[in-house]
């Protein structure tokens, strides 16, 4: 890592390590305590500008759920009743289907749920229990290591650089792998993508080694300008890809996996016997149905907003007094991407609730302390309030936040 004389942008970021914030803390609702993220939500909430959206209460999100579910799904239907067919889980997996291109899909409480779930069945159909994927994933980072220790898995991993696997890396694996597993965008990396061809080529050199692709597609609705390619596509690539509902499209939950007829047909099987099969689901089902049909289609605009507010922070920071920051990527890929700055979190989160409660300007969510000392890091989220806050104003805010963090 450079010192701490300079600013440091436009670097490759240091590998994050465990040490990055926990999946579930995403968020302005994030903190230690319930006083403490309490707080947060409340100060998240009240203020005029922000990044990302705005915390709700539970009142609001079911005006919200009221207000929207009549323009996405017929109310006089009944309720679900075990995920059946022709209710609204049945309704959300066939547009989820169609959204990605694919044959069939199966709705999942979780996506912890759905990825162990459809890398057993994978593991039950190569005879190979070993996947290749990579340190900073999802299910080596946030779930406990529940592939390995409730579904039997092995994994390997075939770059430990903070990236996706090259097809060199992947070929020169040195046993063989049933599945390569691929977390697009690799979230703990700093939302990061491969171009086009480079992931092109690394899902053929797995296949040249006889494996199966999983995607690992929680965010992979916001991928497609990166890409330059449409969803059906992106999927296409792979011979199952896992979604999620509310990471993104602002669903209260759930997840779906999807692929071909007999595969899906399979993992509902193993959904049953992991547990998923609940009674009722249509609250979740309803906020995923709003969701693909309002904030799927604002997603680009997120995604190319991201790329100047992040030109807006460089800026400000450059400019500032702050001896050292690094955003990465410093062009984002998708609409998240990471910041770091040499001072404490704790210092950093008290500036940001002071800041929200003080302008009504709420900048960053959740401040993480890096593992190496001294720093910390947060994820930047940009959303339907940034597209209409100014470049100007943004900088303006930044530079009110750093003026407190130095003066605290």
């Amino acid at each position: 890592m450079h010192g701490n004389t300079r600013h440091d942008h436009d670097q490759p970021t240091r590998q994050p390590d465990r040490h990055t914030p926990p999946e579930q803390d995403t968020g302005p609702d994030a903190g230690p305590g319930s006083g403490e993220r309490h707080r947060r939500l409340a100060a998240a909430r009240g203020a005029k500008r922000s990044l990302a959206a705005r915390p709700q209460t539970l009142r609001e999100r079911l005006d919200g759920l009221f207000a929207n579910a009549p323009g996405v799904y017929d109310l006089d239907g009944w309720p679900d009743m075990y995920g059946n067919d022709d209710g609204i889980v049945g309704e959300l997996e066939r547009r989820t289907a169609d959204a990605l291109g694919a044959e069939a899909a199966a709705f999942f409480p979780t996506g912890t749920m759905a990825q162990q779930v459809a890398l057993r069945c994978w593991a039950g159909r190569t005879g190979n229990a070993t996947v290749a994927g990579h340190p900073l994933s999802h299910m080596e980072v946030h779930e406990r290591d529940a592939y390995a220790t409730v579904s039997g898995l092995r994994m390997v991993h075939p770059t430990g650089e903070p990236r996706i696997a090259t097809a060199d890396e992947v070929h020169a694996l040195q046993e063989p792998f049933g599945a390569l597993a691929l977390e697009l965008p690799l979230r703990d990396a700093g939302f990061v993508l491969p171009g086009w061809d480079e992931l092109t080529a690394t899902v053929e050199a797995a296949r040249e080694r006889d494996a199966v692709i999983h995607f690992d597609g929680a965010r992979l609705w916001e991928c497609t300008p990166h890409f330059g390619r449409g969803l059906p596509e992106i999927a296409a690539l792979a011979d199952s890809v896992y979604v999620s509902f509310y990471k993104s499209l602002g669903g209260i939950g759930g997840a779906a996996l999807v692929g071909s007829e007999s595969f899906i047909e399979e993992t509902r099987a193993w959904r049953h016997r992991y547990g998923g099969q609940l009674f009722q689901q249509w609250p979740t089902a309803l906020t995923a149905l709003a969701g693909l049909e309002s904030e799927l289609p604002r997603l680009p605009a997120y995604v190319a907003r991201a790329k100047v507010v992040a030109q807006a922070l460089a800026e400000g920071l450059t400019e500032s007094s702050v001896p050292w920051f690094r955003i990465h990527p410093q062009e984002p890929h998708t609409h998240q991407f990471r910041l770091w700055l040499p001072y404490p979190a704790q210092t950093l989160n008290d500036t940001g609730l002071r800041q929200a409660r003080e302008t009504g300007t709420s900048l960053f969510q959740t401040w993480f302390e890096d593992a190496t000392p001294g720093l910390a890091t947060t994820e930047v989220t940009v959303q339907a309030p940034a597209l209409e806050w100014p470049e100007d104003e943004i900088r303006a805010a930044l530079a009110d936040f750093v003026a407190r963090v130095t003066a605290a």
